[in-house]
């Protein structure tokens, strides 16, 4: 089984995985993908020494009958033309080729059996041209030659299995399809066909599952990607119609009627001073509750603190505020970016409203830190419990406001309590700010 046409085809495998991987590698191709690609050319050569490429003799018998014909002292063989030989009739002659026969007595039957014997070398070399083939094909294709490589592997092994069962290799030798089988016995090639197909099996797991995987994944975040965006549109639209209404109901309805209030003051200080007095202080309480106006518009839309000083100090001053007991635990070492801090601040805010409005909790407690790439806010309280984002538009608010970072909302009610609200986003921290004073 190993010989000189062996060692050559290790040798040619060997040099044709070399080349075909910096070759891949020198085209820019990933390489992982280069990697798994290159396998195809040891495969390959695998299979071809499996079937014999490096055998040192190769057999075809073919037989055949004919009825001798005399024609001028001579005869034809089917169309072989023959030499006069001297013996009693025969039954079988074996035959050379290009040699001529004439078999005596003419109209007997003969059986004529040619014997072709193929060169090793040439054999070896046509193996060569295949192996060049799968490197072409590895250095093209690398991911598919990948596929091509697992699923060549498990193709083999099944065959082996199945040529155990099936062929019967002849004692005067073996033809390609069972050389393996025929140089050796049952219980190797059991076991090479087994390693085959488990050797297949991982290659395909880490090819086409993978990739087959990394497509499912690819399209449900496409599909995740127009949901939230389509979410983040509409958001925003709701934000500025909200923003419309609270100016029109609020700072704007507050400053058209101090304009009017100033109108009736010119027209008033000259008749009874007592009363411009009068209004004059009313238009400046009424603008003094249009600029509160103002301000809490402000900060609906991004809350000075949040801008100035980060969520830290932001959600501290949300629990100051909240008419609920609030305790913080804030743990962050720098500050996120400022879409994703503006995601997780209205987010913990709108825990917290609903927390004051609907938990009938007396303690709440808000943690925030950040682990493993990701920012976490939690949000625990000891109210009544029964809260589903399903149920109501806060925490679904929530949930859409999340989604536009890949965030997530995690909400755990139980009837009784108490209620953990987990909000985590992925960023990454920015370096603390240092002062030099």
């Amino acid at each position: 089984m190993v010989n000189a046409w062996t060692w050559g085809l290790i040798a040619g495998t060997a040099v044709a995985a070399a080349l075909t991987f910096l070759l891949s590698l020198a085209l820019r191709r990933r390489p992982r993908a280069v990697g798994l690609g290159a396998l195809l050319v040891p495969v390959t050569g695998f299979c071809l020494w499996a079937f014999g490429i490096t055998a040192d003799t190769q057999r075809t018998a073919t037989t055949r009958t004919f009825t001798t014909m005399t024609v001028l002292g001579r005869l034809l063989v089917g169309q072989v033309p023959v030499v006069h030989v001297t013996v009693g009739p025969p039954t079988t002659l074996a035959l050379p080729p290009d040699r001529i026969v004439t078999v005596i007595p003419a109209g007997d039957p003969v059986s004529v059996v040619t014997t072709v014997t193929s060169s090793p070398a040439a054999a070896f070399w046509q193996g060569m041209c295949i192996l060049g083939v799968a490197a072409l094909l590895a250095v093209v294709v690398s991911r598919q030659a990948g596929y091509l490589a697992g699923v060549g592997l498990i193709a083999f092994g099944l065959y082996q299995l199945i040529a155990v069962a099936v062929f019967t290799p002849s004692t005067s030798g073996t033809a390609w399809y069972d050389w393996l089988y025929g140089t050796t016995s049952r219980g190797p090639v059991c076991g090479i066909a087994v390693g085959s197909v488990v050797a297949g099996l991982v290659l395909v797991r880490y090819t086409i599952v993978s990739d087959m995987l990394k497509r499912v994944t690819l399209a449900s975040r496409v599909q995740l990607l127009t949901q939230t965006r389509a979410e983040a549109v509409d958001a925003a639209a709701a934000e500025l119609r909200r923003l419309e209404r609270d100016l029109h109901d609020g700072a704007q309805a507050r400053l058209v009627a101090i304009g009017l209030s100033l109108r009736a003051l010119e027209k008033m200080i000259p008749v009874s001073p007592d009363a411009a007095t009068a209004l004059a202080l009313e238009c400046r309480e009424a603008s003094a509750l249009a600029l509160a106006d103002l301000r809490d518009l402000v900060r609906g839309i991004y809350p000075p603190i949040l801008a100035e000083r980060g969520i830290g100090d932001a959600v501290r001053a949300l629990a100051l505020d909240s008419p609920v007991k609030v305790a913080t635990e804030v743990e962050l070492t720098g500050r996120p970016p400022a879409p994703v801090e503006a995601a997780v601040y209205f987010a913990i805010a709108e825990a917290l409203s609903n927390v004051a409005k609907h938990a009938d909790a007396r303690r709440t407690l808000v943690r925030l830190f950040h682990r493993d790439g990701m920012i976490r806010a939690e949000v625990m309280d000891d109210g009544g419990g029964g809260a589903d984002p399903a149920q109501g538009t806060g925490l679904a608010g929530i949930e859409r406001r999340l989604a536009a970072f890949d965030g997530i909302l995690a909400v755990s009610s139980p009837l009784g309590g108490p209620t953990i609200v987990v909000i985590e986003v992925p960023c990454e921290l920015s370096s603390p700010k240092t002062s030099t004073c």
